[in-house]
């Protein structure tokens, strides 16, 4: 256990398993929808993973609009590697902006499972098919997280060639 504890970093914990707590009780409260464990060792995973999730939606939709919107504006990749290696606050500075669009996902799946609550009173296809319409959308969204996580990778290992 103390070899785990000793893996977990600060992204893990403010990235993942802080939103991921935050949005299990959050919603509780705020939806007919429950997802508390009373089990520790479970709920720690459960809500990893839930942070997890609502990371990646953060990453693959809610980026992508604020750029287009240009909320935001990066720098170019490559630029970030190299500055990285002389500025090790950059690091830090990245991992708080990922925390920030991690919060500004899960505020807007809270909301968006409240409106899917409403609406599957009215259309009961969405409880009927639940559970494969929430496993078709995990897959979805960790198929486009590998595909951007290796894009990543590609990227830093060419950054190294020049």
């Amino acid at each position: 256990m103390k070899e785990i504890l000793d893996k977990v970093t600060s992204y893990n914990l403010f990235n993942y398993l802080l939103p991921g707590t935050l949005f299990i009780v959050i919603l509780n409260g705020f939806t007919q929808y429950s997802f508390t464990q009373d089990n520790l060792i479970i709920a720690t995973f459960v809500y990893y993973f839930t942070g997890l999730i609502i990371s990646r939606i953060g990453s693959l939709v809610i980026e992508p609009i604020l750029k287009k919107l240009k909320f935001v504006e990066f720098a170019e990749y490559k630029d970030f590697v190299v500055a990285s290696k002389s500025d090790p606050k950059l690091e830090y500075l990245s991992e708080a902006n990922n925390m920030y669009r991690t919060f500004i996902s899960m505020f807007i799946l809270l909301f968006l499972f409240k409106l899917y609550e409403l609406f599957s009173y009215r259309y009961v296809f969405l409880i009927t098919h639940e559970d494969s319409l929430l496993i078709l959308a995990l897959l979805i969204i960790f198929a486009f997280s590998y595909r951007k996580q290796t894009s990543y990778i590609k990227t830093r290992a060419e950054s190294h060639k020049s």
